[in-house]
Formats: structure tokens, sequence, C-alpha cells
């Protein structure tokens, strides 16, 4: 449909997983994109947009540092002659972290640099080159471990409710701008992140049980939550601001209940 045909956009976190899925999904309706992520992976995914015939420059870069940030945003303006759309969806999980009250501050700094502070500075960015232009679709990755507690680690989980009130905040600072800032909030997904979740549960022949507690009774997959992406990143979704949206198989639809059958 070719629903980002001409735009300009950056995807942080594309070396893989969402990030990746997504990154090819907005070449593959049109979008011109910087595939931004600190691992080395990202040339990669680039490399297969250009393979499929689409445009992608890669870039290695912090998604929590501002100068990086920045020049993802400028190298957009130079190369694009326009940034339609951004993907902040750079996130770390923090890995095997220790219990809540063992955690120290530096843990929950590292954290929330980059699942946090990372998606202001998109926003930030973005906004400076967005609003001028009265147009863009700012997107960022929130989870469900940020709607309420035991889907994921204390910081984690907060890092993440903390960009479902920046989208919301965000989209109300760019009132009248015509910039809308928005979140998805995914359940559990195959990703590098979650790797080691599927690694375990695939040695103890239980991947199977992995998202049983969701109504769908399954795990997600990158291209799910891409192609959420895809939809406010476009114009299809011009009516929508400010929101955070479940992709989590009805997940966070119920509180704990007993599985049905």
């Amino acid at each position: 449909m070719n629903r980002l045909e001409g735009c300009g956009a950056i995807v942080t976190g594309a070396a893989s997983g969402i990030g990746r899925a997504s990154a090819k999904l907005f070449a593959g309706e049109g979008a011109r994109v910087i595939c931004f992520d600190r691992a080395a992976e990202v040339e990669e995914t680039a490399a297969q947009i250009e393979a499929a015939g689409g445009r992608a420059i890669a870039m290695t870069a912090d998604a929590s540092d501002e100068a990086d940030v920045a020049r993802a945003v400028d190298t957009a303006i130079r190369e694009f002659g326009r940034l339609d759309a951004v993907y902040a969806n750079a996130g770390i999980s923090g890995g095997a972290a220790p219990g809540f009250f063992e955690a120290g501050a530096e843990d929950w700094m590292k954290i929330l640099a980059v699942n946090l502070v990372g998606p202001f500075l998109a926003i930030k960015h973005a906004a400076r080159v967005m609003v001028p232009a009265k147009r863009g679709s700012i997107v960022c990755t929130a989870s469900v471990a940020g709607i309420r507690s035991g889907a994921g680690p204390g910081p984690y989980s907060a890092s993440k409710a903390g960009v479902i009130n920046l989208v919301s905040t965000a989209a109300n600072f760019l009132y009248g701008t015509g910039v809308r800032v928005n979140a998805i909030c995914p359940g559990i997904i195959e990703t590098g992140m979650t790797r080691p979740i599927f690694e375990r549960a695939r040695e103890r022949g239980t991947a199977h049980k992995i998202g049983q507690l969701n109504p769908l009774r399954r795990y997600g997959h990158p291209e799910e939550i891409a192609a959420t992406a895809l939809f406010l990143a476009s114009d299809e979704s011009s009516y929508v601001n400010g929101q955070a949206i479940a992709v989590d198989g009805g997940l966070s639809s119920s509180l704990p209940v007993v599985g049905r059958g």
C-alpha cells in the first residue's frame, strides 16, 4: 500500500527484534529509514532493506546520548529532506537484575537512561524539525510491564510506566502543532531481549506455556508489534494521539485469574 511513501523515518533499536522488523516494514511501505542501534548488527538490518530495494542508513549510536539522537535527526533531514516518523524503540531489560531492594541507584539509572530518557530525547529532537513542518508521528515502545506489576523487574517496569506518561505529556506539550506522540505496550514477544526466557523454556520443554496467561494463549512476534508501529507512524492513525496501545494478546485486559481451559 506504500503507506509511508516518500517519508523519512528513524527507528532506534533496529539491530534486532521489534526494531529490525519495524525498520524493514517501514522501508517496505516506502519510507527511507535510518536504522539506529548501538549494536553492530544494525548494519545487517540496513543491508537487508537495501537488498530488498529500499533505502536505509545504518547508524551505530546510543539512544540515551543526546548528541547521537540529534545527529540522527540531522542526518534524516540532510539525506532525506524530511522526517515524518520516529520510532523510539530502543530498550534494555537490565538483564538478571538483583531483587527489588537489592538494586542500587546505578541499576536504575542505567535502565532509565535508555528506556525513558532515550524516548524523551527522540521526542525532543524530532519535534524541533516536525513542528515547523506541522506534521509528524513519534512512536515509543513502552510495555505491559508499565501498566501494572508482574510483567518485569522493578526498574524496567518503572521506566516503561514513565514512557506511558511521557507520550501523553508530550502530546499535550505539542498541542496544536500537528505532531502526534503515542506508545506501544508489547506483551511477551520473542526478541533478543527476551531470548533467555525462551531458551530456558525450550530447555525445560515448556516453551508452549509462554504467553499462556493471555486470552490468545500464545506469545507474540516482532512483526505484530511492527504492524502497530506502522499504523501509528502512518496517516491511518491521524486522530490517534497521546495513547498507549497494548499489543499483548489481551494480557492487560484482566486481573490475574485461574486459566479457563
